[in-house]
């Protein structure tokens, strides 16, 4: 059962489906998911008991009809999904992206100034987001993954789990900073009303990589990490 003193993070968990409802209603269940969900709802402007009805009918849906429930997951099966999902994701979509910038500031960047900033904050993103799958991919996540099938406690060179995925945390916070500074700045990816087609496919592309950033966010910070913990301890 939910009710609305629970966190964002906790409904989340708890009904995977719930992450659709919460982009939809801009509620952030990733970065900012230890707000309780009322005053999640109030930041969002929306009815919290509107939410609570939407949620109960996301909770009583049929098994067939559920996301998959990745607290059922192993810690590898987690990571694979992860790693082929999201960071295939990210990386192949990065590229693509810049060159639409480009594109769209060289058509547009005269009459919209703020493409700069999108540009800019762009590449902001993905200098960030570069070197902290690196460390994911070669550090952090084969360390959870031997820790899940070794038979004895594992000598961690980095002291203990925590350390990781504290600074993997520090550094989604920083992520979830910037795509809030793109949606501003895009006005919720509005195209302007002389916006080409390469101007929409752009912010269309922009906003479906901060969904998929947010899913990828909370896996890791709501799913993974807090059970990375618990096996270490």
């Amino acid at each position: 059962m939910i009710n609305s003193e629970m966190t964002v993070r906790e409904v989340a968990t708890q009904i995977p489906g719930s992450t659709r409802l919460f982009e939809t209603l801009q509620i952030d269940y990733c970065c900012a998911g230890n707000r309780p969900l009322t005053e999640a709802c109030a930041s969002a402007g929306v009815e919290v008991d509107n939410v609570m009805e939407q949620l109960s009918v996301l909770g009583e849906s049929a098994p067939g009809d559920r996301a998959v429930d990745f607290q059922k997951l192993s810690l590898t099966e987690l990571i694979t999904h992860i790693l082929e999902t999201h960071h295939v994701f990210t990386k192949s979509e990065m590229g693509r992206i810049r060159a639409l910038v480009t594109k769209v500031i060289g058509a547009h960047g005269a009459n919209h100034p703020e493409l700069l900033t999108v540009g800019e904050l762009f590449q902001r993103l993905c200098a960030d987001l570069e070197p902290h799958m690196f460390k994911e991919e070669q550090i952090l996540f084969p360390y959870i993954v031997r820790m899940e099938q070794a038979e004895t406690v594992l000598l961690a060179p980095f002291g203990t789990v925590k350390n990781p995925i504290r600074m993997m945390m520090m550094e989604h916070d920083t992520a979830g900073d910037i795509l809030r500074k793109l949606r501003a700045v895009t006005a919720d990816y509005r195209v302007p009303s002389d916006g080409c087609s390469s101007y929409q496919t752009l912010y269309q592309a922009l906003e479906g990589f901060e969904k998929d950033l947010h899913q990828h966010i909370h896996l890791e910070n709501n799913v993974l990490f807090p059970k990375a913990v618990e096996l270490e301890s």
